[in-house]
């Protein structure tokens, strides 16, 4: 019982990291589009932003997977 709610747990935490990153992927376009010259800036800010998302799923899977010891 234990290994399906922690494998419910991880996968809840990987499909939240996605939504989220499809969010700043899809925002930083738009803001590209907007405003070419900001390239980089924006690009800077969305791989700031995937990277803290990404930090916490893993955070997010390792402690859900914890319940399984």
């Amino acid at each position: 019982m234990g290994g399906s709610i922690a494998a419910i747990g991880a996968g809840l935490a990987v499909i939240g990291a996605g939504i989220g990153i499809g969010q700043i992927g899809g925002k930083a376009m738009e803001g590209i589009a907007r405003q070419p010259e900001a390239v980089s800036e924006i690009r800077t800010a969305m791989i700031i932003a995937a990277a803290l998302v990404e930090g916490v799923a893993l955070f997010g899977v390792v402690v859900s997977l914890m319940g399984l010891g």
